[in-house]
């Protein structure tokens, strides 16, 4: 790498490092608070250092090269995300967390969901960087709330959670599910749903049925939001070349 090139990727990298530092700092308040396992440490502290080296490398190649205010936004809920991380692989290994607290703290990055895109649409920020970001951290936080609701509903209850990055592996495998898929509200509505339902399911408002059936009527909404995708991209797979590739998913 040249001189050149290592000081164009100093500026960037400093502010991923600003998330990793908060991460830390939320972390010590939740071990000194309701009190931390190794294993919460360990799983919130490489989620956050695996963001900041994924955000650095995004933002080397971005022409921003910058975070936009909705990108702060966003780096406050993966923060957030962080903790749930940390309580939620605390919890798998036995020790008791206030669930009211999981539950707080991914409703507020819920909640800030759709803060982030109004920041960046009233500030004339929008760009693929920022979208990319705020849907990995909504994937990740699914996928996290999914591990700690097959604690009580079962270990199906993990298909939600997995099934982007099954689909993002498996776009690896065939390259045209990383065409460009167009803006649909029903994606977007269904993806910000799971969220919002798998929070109901953990906090206990209500029995053990019906949060098994408000989940299980996620999971089919989104096995068919995604089976509707994947039919679309398999019948435009011959223009896949021609319209440009993006991750599955970014448009909503």
């Amino acid at each position: 790498m040249t001189t050149l090139d290592w000081r164009a990727m100093r500026a960037p990298a400093r502010e991923p490092a600003v998330g990793v530092g908060v991460q830390l700092v939320l972390l010590t308040v939740l071990a000194a608070g309701v009190g931390l396992r190794p294993e919460g440490w360990a799983a919130a502290t490489g989620y956050a250092v695996i963001l900041a080296v994924l955000l650095t490398c995004a933002l080397s190649r971005s022409r921003t090269r910058s975070l936009g205010p909705a990108d702060w936004v966003t780096l406050a809920r993966a923060e957030l995300v962080g903790g749930v991380t940390a309580l939620v692989a605390t919890a798998w290994v036995g020790k008791a967390v206030p669930v009211g607290l999981i539950v707080a703290l991914a409703t507020v990055a819920l909640v800030l969901d759709g803060v982030d895109g109004q920041v960046a649409r009233r500030t004339g920020t929008v760009s693929a960087l920022g979208a990319r970001f705020d849907m990995e951290t909504d994937a990740f936080l699914v996928l996290v709330l999914s591990v700690f609701a097959a604690r009580s509903l079962g270990v199906w209850v993990l298909a939600i959670g997995a099934m982007r990055y099954v689909f993002v592996a498996a776009s690896w495998a065939a390259p045209w599910l990383r065409a460009s898929l167009p803006p649909s509200f029903a994606r977007k509505t269904v993806a910000a749903t799971q969220g919002v339902i798998l929070v109901v399911a953990i906090a206990g408002v209500t029995s053990r049925p019906v949060a098994a059936g408000l989940v299980g009527a996620a999971l089919a909404a989104l096995v068919w939001s995604f089976g509707r995708d994947v039919r679309w991209l398999w019948r435009g797979r011959g223009a896949a070349g021609a319209r440009g590739r993006t991750s599955p998913g970014v448009a909503v």
